[in-house]
């Protein structure tokens, strides 16, 4: 491996924009390996560059954690993605975007029905209790926590 291709998590930082602190924890998430120079230094692979970027975009589409990860495992021995790789993973992403932006839609449409009510009823409000979930839970408060 060339010295080129190896970075500190300084550099990794420097090249990606994300803090040190936000590394450590992308590693400890598992979205990024570190080895150690001989000095017991973090360094990593220049192919990090890569996979800290993704992570940063997704999360800027509103991706957990989670979900970033998720698609990560998806990759053949955590290897750097390819362009097919990044294909299937958009088509995961894709799904999952959809699905928020259709429930931002429905949310955005049943706040238009509300928008003047005033009601302000958690037993018919739409908004905070969809379908009357807290209902089928029984009479009395179903939101408070007792000790």
């Amino acid at each position: 491996m060339k010295s080129s291709d190896v970075l500190t998590i300084g550099d990794l930082a420097q090249r990606t924009g994300v803090a040190v602190s936000a590394l450590r924890y992308y590693e400890e998430r598992g979205l990024i390996r570190s080895f150690r120079s001989s000095g017991r230094h973090r360094r990593f692979l220049r192919a990090d560059i890569r996979r800290v970027s993704f992570v940063r975009i997704a999360q800027s589409l509103g991706l957990s954690i989670e979900e970033i990860s998720a698609a990560f495992r998806s990759l053949p021995d955590g290897r750097t993605p390819n362009a097919a790789d990044w294909r299937a993973i958009s088509l995961k992403v894709r799904a999952v975007l959809d699905a928020k932006i259709s429930a931002l839609q429905e949310m955005r449409e049943t706040l238009d029905g509300c928008i003047g009510c005033g009601c302000l009823s958690l037993k018919r409000c739409a908004l905070y209790n969809p379908g009357d979930k807290a209902g089928q839970q029984g009479t009395g408060p179903q939101f408070v926590a007792l000790p």
